[in-house]
């Protein structure tokens, strides 16, 4: 079982949004803490809200049990809110803040063994700090067990000299707990129930009380203001990167790459300076991104190039290349062997194999077939002020430069579209479709103009 903290209003980070949402690397804070209790495979997970209860509650859904602090009178108050849901189970209880996105899995598995092996009633989550100046002070025993957590404010010059501090993460025995929260007061400056009292409590009892010290100290952090959210967000991303290469990805330059968690990239890809890669993006082997591309909630499949381009929502096949300076938005379908070159713009079109569409183009709600290719400065015309139309365009058709196709209207297979044309009809398979108006040549009228021109500026003058 696990509780999770989540009912402070976050007044240090100065935002209208509950502080628990504010997102680390593409998801918010609470989120990483709720699956990676889903990883460990937490029986039940409850969550702890108060301020911005239903902003929590909308964004986590079923997914978790809730209990409401409706004044925030400290973290023993705020889990003793968890009693009537928790209070007579038998078993393990994490109780963890909603703010501390870093806490891997392994940790708290390595946490548990402890707990578990131990026979212990309480295990406290620590870390050493070289300054761990304002954190509790962890002061164990010469059995090396906890004995009391002792605040900042209440140290001795030797306790201040501790460098294990505690995290604000610990394991219960879930009986015990809620036993030793009713004997927790709040006689103390702040007039709060504090969760560490219970510490205390237990150890006074007799019980065994551990302590798992953390491999990696930067886990421990909570956010509690912008500037700890900053740093939060620079180990995840390092974290990120650091596993996909690992795993096979080559990442030029990891300070200027931006992975969020959700990302799967392949073996082999090669992400270049200033690539963003967000959301559920799926990149296949073998691929070039980059540089400065921004791809969000897309499919790249393998041997797919993408330079200084904009994805959101977009499918790639293999062996595509799209870019530079393209902006595939959502429902983009690319085929095989497709080129998408600079500044085109696909939306909600699909593009079947050997097409391309090389430069300065907008193909917008269009399903265009294999081997097409479509010239410089061409745009499908696909909104008539009401309504969205189709614009289709067969296999192996041309589409000169500068062309109008106004939707809906269908190409043809083979069909040959002279540059400059504007389309308002079908072209059947195999025609020619031509609609310009015809050139007229006037000898010597440019010379005219010019004189009349002149001659008016000079009576100006």
């Amino acid at each position: 079982m696990a509780i999770v903290l989540a009912a402070g209003q976050g007044k240090r980070m100065k935002s209208k949004l509950y502080k628990v949402l504010h997102p680390v690397v593409g998801k918010p804070m609470v989120g990483h803490v709720v699956d990676t209790l889903k990883h460990i495979e937490a029986a039940r997970t409850l969550v702890i809200v108060g301020y911005g209860a239903e902003a929590v509650q909308d964004y986590l859904g079923d997914r978790v049990e809730y209990a409401l602090q409706e004044q925030q009178l400290g973290t023993g108050h705020a889990v003793l809110q968890a009693k009537d849901a928790l209070g007579s189970e038998e078993g393990m209880t994490i109780v963890i803040c909603g703010d501390t996105p870093l806490i891997s899995e392994e940790t708290l598995k390595s946490m548990i063994g402890l707990h578990q092996d131990s026979g212990a009633s309480a295990t406290i989550l620590t870390a050493k700090l070289d300054n761990p100046f304002g954190y509790g002070r962890i002061i164990r025993g010469e059995d090396n067990r906890v004995a009391r957590i002792v605040e900042q404010k209440d140290c001795t010059p030797e306790e201040a000299a501790v460098q294990e501090m505690n995290t604000g993460t610990y394991i219960f025995d879930n009986r015990k707990l809620f036993d030793a929260l009713a004997s927790v007061t709040n006689n103390n400056v702040q007039n709060e129930y504090y969760l560490t009292d219970v510490i205390g409590i237990l150890a006074g009892q007799g019980e065994v009380v551990q302590g798992y010290c953390m491999a990696d100290v930067t886990e421990s952090i909570g956010v509690n203001d912008r500037v700890g959210l900053a740093e939060a967000e620079r180990l995840f991303k390092e974290r990120i990167n650091r596993q996909h290469m690992l795993n096979g990805v080559t990442i030029i330059d990891p300070a200027n790459t931006y992975i969020e968690v959700g990302v799967t990239i392949g073996m082999d890809t090669v992400l270049l300076p200033g690539t963003i890669l967000r959301g559920r993006t799926v990149i296949g082997d073998n691929c070039t991104i980059g540089p400065q591309t921004e791809i969000i909630d897309s499919t790249i499949n393998d041997e797919v190039t993408i330079k200084q381009s904009v994805l959101q929502d977009a499918y790639v096949d293999s062996n595509a290349s799209v870019g530079p300076f393209a902006y595939l938005r959502p429902g983009a379908k690319i085929g095989k062997h497709v080129k998408v070159g600079d500044f085109v713009e696909i939306k909600n079109a699909t593009l079947g194999e050997g097409t391309k569409v090389s430069h300065l183009s907008y193909v917008g709600d269009a399903v265009v077939g294999m081997n097409v290719n479509i010239g410089c400065g061409a745009i499908t015309v696909n909104y008539d002020g009401f309504n969205k139309n189709l614009t289709e365009i067969g296999d192996d058709a041309f589409v000169g430069s500068n062309v109008n196709l106004i939707a809906p209207v269908r190409i043809g297979n083979g069909a040959y579209v002279v540059a400059g044309s504007t389309i308002t009809h079908g072209v059947d398979d195999g025609d020619l479709a031509i609609a310009r108006e015809r050139q007229t040549n006037k000898p010597g009228y440019a010379d005219k103009i010019k004189a009349r021109m002149k001659a008016k500026k000079n009576n100006k003058g």
